[in-house]
Formats: C-alpha cells, sequence, structure tokens
C-alpha cells in the first residue's frame, strides 16, 4: 500500500512539474544534439541536408540552439532551431528556386530568416531602380550584391562567423556609394538569451537566439549627404508562418498630432480590420500567409522589439534591435519620387499571399524586418545596425511569461484578437 501511494505521489509530482515554469539549473542535457535516423520534414535537419546539397553552409550550434548560414547568400541565416537537428526549422526556404538552378534578372528568392539588404527601395534615392525610369515592377531590380552575390568568410568558430563584402552601388539619383560591410552571425547561449532580454529561462522551454551584427563603412572619396541621397541597412526575414500565426508589436503611445499615425497599413493597399488590429497595448497582424499586406511604423512609434506567436505550434518568436534615442531620419522606401524621403518606417511586417485572386503567393511566408537610421557618413565613417533574433518552444504557462514580460500581451490576447473580429 506505501509503495503505490509512493509511485503515485511522484506520477502527480511529475505531472505538476510539466506544467510549471522552473529556472534552469546548471548543467544541461547531455542528449540534445543527436542527429535524426531519418529527416523528417519541416526539420531543420531536413533543411539542412537540403541546403548543403545545393550550397555550403556554416551550421552555428550551442546547447540544442542551431543556425545555418549561407555565405554565398551575403551571410543570410537560411534557418534555425531550438531543439536540435530534429526541432522545427523556422526560415522560409524557397526550395524550388534551388532546384531549378536558375538566376533571375529582378530577384532570386531563396528565403532565409535573416538577410542583408540596403534601402531604400523606391523613391529618387532608390538603389533598386536605374535613373529616371518609371517606378513600376517592370524597372524594378534587386542589386546583385545583395541578391546573389557571396559575401567573404573572414573569421569562424563554432558559435559565430564573420563575413566581409567591398561593393560599389549607384542610386537613382546617380550618386555613387563606394563602401564596405561587415556582417557578424553568432548563435547565443540560453545565459546570453536571458542576460540580453532581461528574462529568467524557464526550464520547460527549449530556446535558439542569434544575432547579427552590420556595419557599413564609406570607403569612398566623398562624403554621404541627404541632397544626394543616404543608404539604410535593411534586415529581413522570411519565417514559416501557420494559420494561427499573428504578429504582435508594440508601440509608443500618444497623441496623433504628436508623434504621427500609429501604424502605416497602405504599402500593398490598406489592411483591412479583420487582419489587422490595434490596441491599446500593441498591433496585431495577421502572419498566415493567406493575403498579401505590409504594415510599419515610424521612429516616432517604434520601440527596439516585436515577435510573433504560432497558436498551432506554440512557437514564441522576438526580434529586438538597436534604435538610436532621438534620431528620426529613416529612409522611405515608396515607388515614388517622394516629398520626404527621410520619413520612412523603422520596422515592418510583411505577410504573404496572392498579389490577386487566383495567382499563387511567393512563398506563403511572413516577414519581420528591421532598419538602420539613414546612413549621413563622412569618409571613413561607419553605422552598425545590430539585430536578435529569438525562438522559444514549450510549455505555455512559460511562454507566457515571456510575453507578457517582452511583448506586454499574454497569450490568451494574441490568440483570441481575431476571433472576435
Amino acid at each position: 500500500m506505501k509503495s503505490n501511494i509512493m509511485k503515485l505521489s511522484l506520477i502527480a509530482l511529475i505531472v505538476a512539474l510539466g506544467h510549471s515554469c522552473r529556472q534552469t539549473p546548471k548543467g544541461g542535457s547531455t542528449n540534445e544534439n543527436k542527429k535524426p535516423k531519418t529527416q523528417v520534414a519541416g526539420t531543420f535537419g531536413d533543411d539542412l541536408f537540403f541546403l548543403k546539397v545545393h550550397s555550403d553552409i556554416v551550421t552555428l550550434q550551442t546547447g540544442e540552439g542551431l543556425v545555418a548560414v549561407s555565405p554565398a547568400l551575403q551571410g543570410r541565416v537560411m534557418t534555425s532551431s531550438a531543439k536540435g537537428m530534429e526541432g522545427k526549422s523556422y526560415g522560409w526556404i524557397n526550395k524550388a528556386h534551388y532546384e531549378s538552378k536558375d538566376t533571375l534578372p529582378q530577384i532570386n528568392v531563396y528565403g532565409g530568416e535573416e538577410r542583408f539588404w540596403l534601402g531604400p527601395e523606391g523613391g529618387q534615392y532608390s538603389f533598386f531602380f536605374k535613373k529616371d525610369v518609371d517606378f513600376t515592377y517592370e524597372n524594378w531590380y534587386t542589386p546583385r550584391l545583395i541578391d546573389v552575390e557571396p559575401f567573404e568568410i573572414k573569421e569562424q568558430t563554432p558559435d559565430q562567423v564573420s563575413f566581409e563584402k567591398t561593393a560599389t552601388l549607384t542610386n537613382y539619383s546617380g550618386f555613387r556609394f563606394d563602401f564596405k560591410i561587415e556582417r557578424k552571425v553568432n548563435v547565443l547561449s540560453k545565459k546570453e538569451i536571458s542576460d540580453a532580454l532581461g528574462i529568467s529561462m524557464p526550464e520547460g522551454i527549449h530556446s535558439v537566439g542569434y544575432r547579427t551584427t552590420n556595419t557599413l563603412t564609406n570607403i569612398g572619396n566623398e562624403d554621404w549627404k541627404k541632397e544626394t541621397g543616404l543608404p539604410s541597412i535593411w534586415l529581413l526575414g522570411m519565417l514559416k508562418h501557420s494559420e494561427t500565426t499573428t504578429v504582435v508589436i508594440p508601440y509608443t503611445q500618444g497623441n496623433e498630432a504628436e508623434l504621427g499615425s500609429i501604424v502605416n497599413d497602405d504599402y500593398f493597399g490598406k489592411v483591412p480590420s479583420d487582419r489587422l488590429v490595434v490596441t491599446d497595448k500593441a498591433i496585431f497582424f495577421k502572419g498566415d500567409g493567406k493575403q498579401r499586406g505590409k504594415i510599419g511604423l515610424s521612429p516616432q512609434r517604434a520601440k527596439n522589439i516585436m515577435g510573433s506567436y504560432d497558436a498551432m505550434d506554440k512557437a514564441l518568436t522576438i526580434v529586438t534591435y538597436n534604435k538610436p534615442k532621438g534620431v528620426t531620419d529613416y529612409v522611405n522606401s515608396k515607388w515614388e519620387l517622394q516629398e520626404e524621403p527621410y520619413k520612412g518606417d523603422v520596422i515592418n511586417s510583411y505577410n504573404d499571399g496572392p498579389s490577386e485572386p487566383g495567382a499563387k503567393p511567393l512563398g506563403p511566408f511572413y516577414e519581420l524586418e528591421s532598419s538602420s537610421p539613414a546612413a549621413a557618413l563622412k569618409k571613413g565613417e561607419s553605422i552598425t545596425h545590430i539585430q536578435s533574433t529569438y525562438h522559444f518552444e514549450g510549455n505555455e504557462t512559460c511562454l507566457n511569461q515571456i510575453a507578457e514580460q517582452l511583448l506586454g500581451v499574454s497569450l490568451n490576447e494574441i490568440t483570441k484578437i481575431f476571433k472576435q473580429k
């Protein structure tokens, strides 16, 4: 009888522990990183195997956190995992384009959950349109530098890799930029994640975090000035969606007369109210890959954090970046000759979907993006933009603590926001 009582008590204890949030003990599992015997679709191991068939890939690791980086695609983070090789693969990868072996003239959409780009995209200082052409899709071309050209590896260790690239680009107005790009990607330990975000990591949570440090240096003979156009560092991530993915962006509250509109939602036509909700806590935007749309926040409204929650996979994503205090000049990427070329957005989110009824979506996927300020650099000066991406999986009670602390909203608020519409 006593033995049965002890067994029942032990079972109850195990169940209780499974539904609680406990702090991670020192040490950790020694069985986290075994390669799966079979490649399961949707896992990091499966995507990594595919990528290595088609290109050289650098794999960074700490604990069960894994990050796949492509030197051939500008040091792009292709995907990551919070649970080793068998874990969910977060980055959307366009496998059909890899397999086609095509190199297209306008853009080569390989995917990847964080890529290095340069802004602005549109306007009189654009890098995507040649001088004096109309701002139409037919005239839009992604510079090869940030599309298909490789970055050279300068240094590599098991948990980080650094790249360098020297290049020249000429903008729509005809000004030539000579610059050097330096990019470092490093995967973060659980302690580094906790310290960076100011949270205590619950034991019931699997996590992966990585930081990219991106530096642009003016190596030309002329200063970069507003009158001839300024570039910016632009980081974009294509992430796998689900029907239950919701993007969450906290914002700075205040009077619209002083701070401007809360959210810019007219990039591809106004986003309907059943896909975009603004509360007094945050902006909620559907990332379900079903309808094309994009939103952005100005420097007056943006904070240095955004995220998303996939209720189906119980996965929370957090993105942070360095946002200089008091800086308001950000490049404008709208496809038009602009009256205010330095009144652009700091952070953006894009949801993929058909561009018109009956058309196929590009992915689908959803994106989280951040930009540096406009880089008014004198000869020899540099600007650095740092972005960190974190994925958390596991017990919903623990995930809720992280969401409330970092995004200011609960998982219950996130999952119910569009059910009320």
